[in-house]
C-alpha cells in the first residue's frame, strides 16, 4: 500500500487521463519536447540558488544568462550551427552545467565525455564524433590539445588558463539578449553519450531532444509518487537541496540534476569524493537529498555512524549506477527510522538515465528489486524460463535512437518495433522488476562500467602475454572489482605490477585490474573456444576475498 492506495492507484492518479504524467503514443502529454524548452523555464526561478561549489554560489538567473551568453558565442563567434557536436569534458564544476546547457540553447549536440579517460581514450571518441568545439577544464586540456591541433578544432578552457588553440572562458551574463535565434526541434539530436559495447570499444548512444525531455520527466514522476506515499501533495514543500556525487557525464547524474532543476532546487557540488567533506556539506547547506553510487552511500553512513552525525536535514538517500546491496536499506532504517527515504532504481546510457525506481515502503519490503517503470516506459521479459527469468527489453520515450555511426550495433540492440535489448536478465512480478544477472561481459566497479574485452585487448598488446581473461570479483563496498587471469608466453617474464602499469598507461585508473593472477595452465574454454569465466571466478574468488587493492599471483 502507498499512501492508502495501491501502487497501481497512485500510478492511475498521476498518469491517468488528465493526470500530470499522462502518456499518449508513448510520450508524456504535458512534458517539454526539447531540452531548450526545459531549461528556458528555469529562468523563472530567478534568484534561487542553483549551483553551490567551493568557488561560491550561482543563481538560476546567473546560470541561465551565462548559458545564453555562451550559446550566442557558439553561434556568432565560432559559426556553429544546429547539429554540430560540442564536447564537454570536465569535473563537476558549475561551468559544466553552463557549457552543457549552452549547447542545448544553440541547438548543438552535447557530447559529455568521461573526465577520467586517458589521452588515447579521448582521441578515439573525438575521432568518432568529430566535434566542432571542445569545452574542457584546465585538467583536461593536455589530453585533448594534440587532437585539437591535428584537426584544427578550437576549444574553450574553463577553470584554467588559455592554451594554444584554446581560449579562456569569460562569462557573458547580459540579461537582455537571451539565447540565439535557432530552431531546436524534438526530432533533433541532443546528446551523444559514450558507452562501451561487447566489442570493448566505446559507442556513442544518440538521444534526440524528445528522448532527453522524456528523461527529464521521469524523475519528476517518481518525486510525485514519493510525495503521495509520504502523505504529501506533489509539488509542495521546500525545494530539494541535493548533494549529487555522480560525475556529470554519467547518465545517473542527468536523472539527479533534471529532478533538481525541475523543482527549482540547488545542486551542491563536491570536487572529489570524501565522506567527511560530504557530511560537512550536508550540515552547512542543509542538504535534503543525497545521490550517489552505493559505494559512496555506504561510506557516508559509515562516517555518520562513527561521528554520531544525525543527518538531520536529510530526507532522501538515492543510489544508482550499480546494484544497491540490501544492507543500505537495513542500515538506513535502523539508524533513522522512516525519516530518510531510501531510493534506488535502474537505468542505462541507452535509456538516458533512470526508468525504474524503488523507494519508500516498497523498497524496505523488497530491497532487491529495482522497482517499477515510469509511465513512458514499456517493459518485457523476453523468453522467460521456468523461473520467469529472461532478457529485459525496454521501449519508451527516453530511449536513444541508436549508436553514432554504427548501424550494425544499432540493429543488434534495437528491434524493428522499437524494443531495446538491455542484455540484463530480469524477473517481472506484480509490476516490479528484479535484476538477476547480466548477459553483457562487464564489471560494474563503484558505478563505473568496465567492459572486459577492452581490458583484455590491452593486456593482449603486452609482448609477454599469450592469453588473458578479465572478470569481476566481489568487493564489500565497490560491488565488484576488476580481476585478470593471465598466461604468459613460453620463456617470457612480466611482473604483476608491470602488467597493471601497462593497462594503466592506456586506460582510466578504474579499469586497471586490482587483482592479477598469472597461471601456467591454459585458460579453461568451452567447445567453441569461449573462456569459461564462471570457472575462473570460482577459482580465484577465494584468493581475492578481503585483498582490497592487494595484488596476488598464482
Amino acid at each position: 500500500m502507498v499512501g492508502g492506495e495501491t501502487p497501481e492507484g497512485v500510478r492511475a492518479r498521476l498518469a491517468g487521463v488528465g493526470g500530470s504524467f499522462a502518456v499518449e503514443d508513448g510520450v508524456y502529454v504535458d512534458g517539454p519536447r526539447t531540452l531548450r524548452e526545459f531549461v528556458e523555464v528555469t529562468w523563472a526561478y530567478g534568484d534561487r540558488v542553483f549551483l553551490i561549489s567551493e568557488g561560491g554560489q550561482l543563481t538560476y538567473r546567473e546560470f541561465f544568462d551565462a548559458a545564453c551568453g555562451l550559446a550566442r558565442r557558439f553561434v556568432d563567434g565560432y559559426g556553429l550551427r544546429p547539429g554540430d557536436r560540442a564536447v564537454v569534458a570536465m569535473r563537476n564544476h558549475p561551468e559544466w552545467q553552463i557549457a552543457f546547457w549552452a549547447a542545448q540553447l544553440a541547438g548543438l549536440v552535447a557530447v559529455p565525455l568521461n573526465a577520467w579517460w586517458t589521452e588515447e581514450e579521448f582521441a578515439y571518441a573525438l575521432d568518432d564524433c568529430t566535434p566542432r568545439i571542445l569545452l574542457v577544464d584546465g585538467e583536461r586540456v593536455e589530453r585533448v590539445q594534440e587532437w585539437a591541433r591535428k584537426h584544427d578544432v578550437p576549444g574553450i578552457v574553463f577553470q584554467g588558463e588559455a592554451r594554444e588553440g584554446f581560449q579562456e572562458y569569460v562569462r557573458d551574463t547580459d540579461p537582455l539578449l537571451g539565447p540565439p535565434a535557432v530552431d531546436v526541434l524534438p526530432e533533433h539530436d541532443a546528446t551523444i553519450i559514450y558507452t562501451s559495447g561487447t566489442t570493448g570499444r566505446p559507442r556513442g548512444a544518440v538521444a534526440t531532444h524528445l528522448a532527453q525531455a522524456g528523461a527529464a520527466m521521469n524523475p519528476r514522476y517518481y518525486a510525485a509518487a514519493s510525495a503521495l506515499g509520504r502523505g504529501m501533495v506533489p509539488g509542495q514543500g521546500p525545494a530539494p537541496v541535493s548533494l549529487t556525487t555522480f560525475p556529470f557525464f554519467h547518465v545517473a547524474a542527468f536523472t539527479s540534476f533534471y529532478s533538481v532543476m525541475a523543482a527549482g532546487g540547488a545542486l551542491v557540488l563536491l570536487r572529489k569524493w570524501d565522506a567527511g567533506k560530504a557530511l560537512e556539506l550536508i550540515r552547512r547547506h542543509r542538504v535534503t537529498h543525497y545521490a550517489g553510487v552505493p559505494t559512496t552511500a555506504l561510506q557516508l553512513l559509515d562516517r555518520a555512524e562513527e561521528t554520531g552525525d544525525p543527518l538531520e536535514s536529510l530526507v532522501m538517500l538515492n543510489t544508482g549506477g550499480a546494484a544497491a546491496p540490501p544492507e543500505i536499506v537495513a542500515r538506513l532504517t535502523a539508524a533513522y527510522g522512516e525519516r530518510v527515504e531510501p531510493r534506488n532504481g535502474y537505468g542505462l546510457t541507452e535509456t538516458c538515465g533512470g526508468v525504474f525506481a524503488n523507494f519508500g515502503a516498497e523498497y524496505r519490503a523488497d530491497p532487491r528489486s529495482v522497482g517499477r517503470p515510469t509511465p513512458a516506459t514499456e517493459v518485457r521479459v523476453h523468453r522467460p524460463d521456468a523461473d520467469g527469468v529472461g532478457e529485459l527489453w525496454l521501449r519508451g520515450q527516453s530511449l536513444v535512437r541508436g549508436y553514432w555511426n554504427d548501424e550494425e550495433a544499432t540493429r543488434a540492440a534495437f528491434g524493428e518495433d522499437g524494443w531495446f535489448r538491455t542484455g540484463d536478465l530480469a524477473r517481472l512480478h506484480d509490476g516490479r522488476v528484479t535484476l538477476v544477472d547480466r548477459l553483457k561481459d562487464m564489471v560494474i566497479r563503484g558505478g563505473e562500467n568496465v567492459y572486459c574485452v577492452e581490458v583484455e585487448n590491452v593486456l593482449h598488446d603486452h609482448p609477454a602475454v599469450l592469453d588473458a581473461a578479465v572478470l569481476g570479483v566481489p568487493h564489500p563496498t565497490l560491488g565488484e572489482e576488476v580481476a585478470a587471469v593471465v598466461r604468459l608466453r613460453a620463456g617470457a617474464t612480466a611482473t604483476v605490477e608491470e602488467l597493471r602499469g601497462h593497462v594503466g598507461a592506456r586506460l582510466a585508473a578504474f579499469k586497471v585490474p586490482a587483482h592479477v593472477l598469472v597461471r601456467d595452465a591454459e585458460l579453461p574454454r568451452n567447445a567453441t573456444g569461449k573462456v569459461l569465466k564462471r570457472r575462473l571466478r570460482e577459482e580465484i574468488g577465494d584468493r581475492c576475498q578481503g585483498a582490497g587493492k592487494a595484488v596476488r599471483s598464482a
